[in-house]
């Protein structure tokens, strides 16, 4: 085994061993935190010194697949192609691995020796990816999917068997079949986004059983053949998983936790395909999460989507410290998530990746702020000024804006979790405008966390825009300037039900609001955190809530004598 050893993070090389290599496998778990796929928390269940060979690992397929899905179709191939000869060449070439190998490219093939993995296996699934980048996915049946799954997802969760050290002799084939339910949900989650790029990965006998086909499923969305499509894909993946749970028994001791909460999040996964969207604007049904799905607490959070949450909301909650006194939390957390371009910057990577990384970080925030009782989360996604900057970065911005909005609405709204969008809502793009109003829809009757991104927001905007309103309506006569009063002005604001901000929190260590609420944040507790966005967790929320009910809070007047 390598001299490398988990303590905390990042890895930690020991005894002089190549500090380059440390930063590759840092990388890799930054990537994998910062995605949707193998939760990150279950990792945390496997002894330390695999870890990190599970980060490569999960890295590996998601830097793959970011190469076969992102760019101009003609430079996916080559791409591709590129980085299945560094890594394969550099097994080739024996132990002396070039220090300037890119970073998932090191970690893996330092991966594959540690533990002795499948270099066939491996090259399986580089090149099952780069045959997808280089044409549309054409499956006539079950099999056929089959075969494209296990090349795959299936290939990564063979090589990921070999971490879990198997005791039984079918365990890469179990593992295997769990990486393929991986690759079915994933599937499912993002087939609307396909359909939309005129790439369909569904059997085309399946579609043919219900009278569908590839071209005419993107209108399909909310009848009942689509419905009893998905349904049967679905049914075929738990069968899989039926077969792929046995691989906890199939593995070593230490293993068997991370395992477990592995098939019961593919459980939940597959749940949850049941029940997304099953369409955009202009869908005639949308399924609701049934009670079941938004009211588990005790599931382990597993694999995409997240294991959903429904929390009951309290004024005061036990300190987020163990043994520490009851804490009062705030109804209202605003952030400012700074720090996207940093992150990525410091890992060579483009923004736009760093604006990706940090989509992650919501869900965190998300589901943190429902355990302690918080109310309310809002976040600064675009500002006015952010038109400002450079307009590759803003359209790939929006892109992922568009792309975003129906996970992002299926996931909370699995969460029970209730969005809306503050902000200007006559320049973006009408398609991002119709998801975001659609979003608002979906979850307008779920009861959780409600989550309010400000896009194309600006604050002295919003006080201009009211000001014009409440002037409009004075010249009309429907309004007397000489009775105004703050909380009528307050009516005039882009979301009048948005409440008072109680904490507002800045990440990436810049101290200043930047236009940000401010009629909701003239008393707001404000904490300035280091870290950078796509790295905020629980533990900074825990800790911003901590400081926010240390506070004396006098509004301006005098403190009563529960604040002194």
């Amino acid at each position: 085994m390598s001299g490398y050893t988990r303590t905390g993070s990042p890895l930690i090389a020991e005894r002089g061993t190549d500090t380059y290599l440390a930063r590759a496998f840092e990388v890799c778990r930054r990537i994998h935190t910062g995605a949707d796929h193998l939760s990150p928390q279950v990792v945390d269940l496997l002894p330390a010194h695999k870890r990190p060979y599970v980060h490569a690992l999960v890295a590996l397929g998601l830097w793959a697949d970011r190469l076969a899905d992102e760019g101009e179709v003609s430079e996916r191939g080559p791409a591709l192609a590129r980085f299945r000869t560094d890594i394969l060449t550099a097994l080739a070439d024996g132990p002396n691995t070039p220090v300037r190998l890119p970073p998932v490219q090191r970690a893996m093939v330092h991966t594959v020796r540690a533990w002795d993995m499948s270099v066939p296996v491996l090259e399986e699934l580089l090149t099952t990816l780069e045959q997808d980048s280089r044409r549309p996915p054409d499956f006539p049946g079950f099999a056929d999917l089959r075969g494209y799954m296990r090349g795959t997802s299936g290939t990564v969760g063979e090589l990921l068997g070999t971490v879990l050290e198997p005791v039984r002799e079918d365990a890469p084939e179990l593992m295997s079949l769990l990486g393929e339910v991986l690759q079915y949900i994933d599937i499912l989650h993002d087939l609307p986004e396909d359909l939309e790029q005129g790439r369909c990965y569904l059997p085309r006998q399946d579609l043919e059983r219900f009278g569908l086909d590839a071209d005419g499923l993107i209108g399909a969305r909310g009848t009942n053949a689509y419905r009893e499509l998905i349904a049967l894909q679905v049914q075929r993946a738990r069968g899989l998983l039926d077969r792929g749970q046995e691989v906890v028994d199939a593995a070593h001791p230490s293993s068997r936790p991370f395992l477990a909460s592995m098939v019961a999040g593919l459980r939940t996964g597959l749940d949850e395909c049941e029940y997304l969207p099953t369409g955009l604007p202009g869908a005639p049904q949308r399924t609701a999460v049934p009670a079941r799905l938004s009211q588990t607490r005790e599931t382990p959070v597993g694999v995409l989507p997240l294991v959903p949450r429904l929390r009951r909301r309290r004024s005061s909650v036990p300190s987020p410290d163990p043994g520490g006194p009851p804490v009062t939390v705030p109804e209202h957390v605003a952030v400012i998530m700074d720090g996207n371009r940093r992150w990525a910057r410091a890992l060579g990577l483009a923004a736009v990746e760093g604006h990706s990384a940090g989509e992650e970080a919501i869900y965190r925030l998300v589901d943190a702020a429902g355990e302690l009782g918080i109310k309310y989360v809002t976040t600064f996604a675009f500002s006015t000024e952010n038109w400002l900057r450079p307009p590759e970065e803003v359209s790939s911005l929006f892109r992922m804006f568009t792309r975003g909005v129906p996970g992002l609405a299926g996931r909370l709204h699995a969460r029970g979790v209730r969005m809306r969008w503050c902000g200007r809502r006559d320049r973006v793009e009408a398609v991002l405008r119709e998801r975001l109003e659609w979003a608002e829809e979906l979850t307008s009757g779920n009861s959780g966390v409600t989550f309010t991104s400000c896009l194309d927001y600006g604050g002295r905007q919003e006080m201009v825009d009211a000001l014009k309103r409440t002037a409009a309506e004075a010249l009309s006569g429907r309004l007397d300037p000489t009775r105004m009063t703050e909380s009528g002005l307050a009516e005039y604001l882009y979301d009048p039900d948005l409440p008072d901000v109680d904490l507002l929190i800045r990440t990436a260590g810049e101290q200043r609001t930047s236009n940000f609420l401010p009629w909701h944040t003239a008393y707001a507790e404000i904490v300035f955190e280091d870290a950078l966005w796509p790295d905020f967790d629980r533990s900074h929320l825990v800790r911003a809530v901590n400081a926010y009910a240390g506070r004396r809070r006098s509004f301006g007047g005098t403190l009563s004598e529960e604040s002194v």
